[in-house]
């Protein structure tokens, strides 16, 4: 099975696009399309209609939209700058690697 170089509950960067600076923890990941969902980038609003016997409250929803996974970076918890990743084998275990420095991604939050 390939491991998946950025999963749900890391921090990451928006490096290209409306939204370049902007950092927030994956919410989602759609690996078939390549698509994530970041906290506060690409908020978008959304009309919602009330539900049958008010089990859902009608009204204007702001919600996050999907990211280009090839637009985020991961950021290294150490300087705090997005950073590449690779996979490497240590003591017989892989793990998530950032290019720059070689530490070891901590594990993400909520995971």
């Amino acid at each position: 099975m390939k491991m998946q170089k950025i999963r749900r509950g890391d921090l990451v960067e928006v490096v290209t696009g409306a939204d370049r600076g902007k950092q927030g923890r994956i919410l989602a990941v759609d690996s078939e399309s390549g698509r994530v969902r970041v906290e506060k980038v690409r908020v978008q609003k959304r009309h919602l209609k009330p539900g049958r016997a008010g089990a859902q409250q009608g009204g204007i929803v702001e919600d996050e939209g999907y990211v280009a996974l090839s637009n985020v970076m991961l950021v290294n918890p150490s300087d705090s700058k997005p950073s590449r990743i690779r996979v490497e084998e240590r003591d017989g275990e892989r793990v998530r690697v950032f290019a720059r420095g070689g530490e070891v991604v901590p594990e993400p939050v909520g995971s």
